[in-house]
């Protein structure tokens, strides 16, 4: 809303509208706006949860500290939700096509995770929304955001397409330059999915190759194994996220860095002279996002405030599937979600933790007549606790891991 104010006022004479149509004040004006929400109305949302007595409940996994919070308001999920969607309303490009994919993944899976909340906390049913019911959601959400990128054509990506030189019919000309080697190349925004792979010179690669098989059918092949990939990547990333929401402030920080990390990717990539040096896609309309993740940045580092130890409210999966669904959907569109390993790290590896101890149970229970575990508990972070490592600092050494992760997901752009 507020660029579209200066398109209303740029010809005025008003003093500093101009600087309503930079990304870089919006996006400013977004983190702060967002930090604002979630420090001026955490407090009161806290209260309001402890009034209504809607308080986490607790089984006893033998842990210490554990049982102490019992009680403790959940749901504060609606707090980051808000904090994301109202500085980004205000300061995005509302007709942006990424910023609606955005907001419907935002609002979608909170509203799936704020569904399994009240079933838990107010009909007191502890095993809250089905788990079949989760995956359509997240499934339906996959096939929509998929749909829209393999169909809408405002979702595009810059190629270059041959060599222009002598070429008297080129309208788009980028100049490559390598060592004392300069070359022009004709770009075309067309429809890919492509996407990055990280280490390799060559780093680009499409699905449509997992197809090429089909013949006269590739199309239709490509469209389906493209859906079925982010499907997977939304459920896993997702489901990742709640699962790493077990301990104070543990997936609030690290969806923190993970989306800090984003930002970056979304800005060079929307920008074509740092897409250019940097030899990655370029992604016309793509830098829109930095507005979005700096809301996100904002509403968890906000919610931080709140829910670092000891924790005075937690976000529920109202929260925590709405936190990881907007990492992977964030990540598809931008073309980088193959660098989600890296770059959510400490997500898989609380979620490949459960896998692991829940396949290695099974099996040795056939083979050896009683079920074996890897580790102490899992996720893997009540494996620490089960050691005895203070939570406090359980959660500081992963968002110290997250960190390097971070560092190294940045340093993908350059090294290959």
């Amino acid at each position: 809303m507020i660029y579209y104010l200066y398109e209303l006022l740029q010809d005025s004479d008003i003093p500093g509208i101009g600087m309503l149509q930079y990304l870089s004040f919006r996006s400013a004006g977004a983190v702060i706006l967002s930090l604002f929400i979630t420090m001026a109305f955490g407090k009161k949302l806290i209260r309001y949860l402890q009034r209504k007595q809607i308080g986490e409940e607790i089984r006893d996994l033998g842990l210490e500290g554990q049982l102490q919070k019992k009680g403790t308001p959940t749901m504060g999920g609606i707090i980051i939700l808000l904090s994301i969607i109202i500085p980004t309303l205000l300061f995005a490009k509302i007709h942006n096509i990424y910023i609606i994919i955005m907001l419907v993944t935002t609002t979608w899976l909170g509203l799936i995770g704020f569904i399994d909340d009240y079933i838990k906390v107010f009909l007191k049913n502890k095993k809250g929304l089905a788990g079949k019911f989760k995956i359509l959601g997240q499934v339906s959400l996959g096939i929509m955001v998929a749909a829209t990128i393999y169909f809408s054509d405002e979702i595009l990506v810059r190629e270059k397409v041959r060599d222009a030189k002598g070429d008297p019919k080129m309208e788009t000309v980028i100049t490559s330059q390598a060592g004392d080697q300069t070359q022009e190349f004709v770009t075309e925004d067309v429809k890919s999915t492509r996407t990055t792979i990280p280490f390799f010179k060559l780093n680009e690669f499409d699905y449509k190759w997992l197809v090429s098989f089909a013949g006269e059918k590739a199309e239709y092949w490509r469209w389906a194994i493209y859906a079925l990939a982010i499907i997977l990547i939304i459920t896993f990333v997702s489901n990742a996220a709640n699962l790493t929401d077990g301990l104070d402030g543990l997936a609030t920080g690290t969806s923190a860095i993970s989306g800090a990390t984003l930002g970056v990717l979304a800005y060079v990539s929307g920008n074509v002279i740092y897409a250019e040096y940097l030899n990655i896609m370029y992604l016309p309309n793509i830098g829109e996002l930095t507005i979005f993740i700096a809301a996100f940045i904002g509403a968890t580092v906000g919610f931080l405030w709140y829910n670092s130890y000891p924790a005075q409210v937690f976000m529920g999966d109202t929260g925590s599937l709405a936190l990881g669904g907007i990492l992977a959907v964030f990540s598809v569109i931008i073309r980088k979600e193959i660098l989600i390993p890296l770059l959510c790290g400490i997500f898989m590896l609380e979620n490949f933790s459960v896998i692991i101890q829940v396949f290695w149970f099974k099996l040795t229970r056939i083979r050896y007549g009683e079920g074996r575990r890897v580790f102490l508990m899992s996720p893997i972070h009540h494996h620490y606790q089960k050691k005895g490592i203070p939570e406090a600092k359980i959660v500081t050494r992963f968002w110290i891991v997250g960190i390097v992760l971070a560092v190294v997901t940045v340093l993908t752009l350059k090294v290959r």
